[in-house]
């Protein structure tokens, strides 16, 4: 079971991402917050959550996504966890 990491500064940043109103407006504050890496890792963690979903194996991610297999094995235990944030994302993006 994950921590909970609710906490004031960090709701505050939910609600700063609620208010962004299309692509640009959140492409420019995730290049303002986050670092290169840091945005890159997110979208392949985001990427490597939909393919397996869809399930592919481990080696058809790394293969598609350049993601190790630790990083694969670390995603696919998020997808069981008790929030599913990541397969509700996916399908209001029809990712799925």
């Amino acid at each position: 079971m994950k921590k909970d990491i609710r906490d004031g500064a960090i709701d505050q940043l939910y609600e700063a991402i609620l208010q962004l109103n299309d692509l640009d407006e959140c492409r420019s504050f995730f290049k303002d917050i986050c670092t290169t890496g840091e945005l890159m890792s997110l979208a392949q963690r985001f990427d490597v959550a939909i393919h397996l979903m869809e399930k592919k194996t481990y080696q058809e991610i790394a293969s598609v996504t350049g993601a190790s297999t630790v990083t694969i094995s670390r995603v696919n235990r998020l997808l069981y966890d008790d929030n599913h944030g990541l397969e509700m994302a996916a399908k209001r993006l029809g990712a799925i």
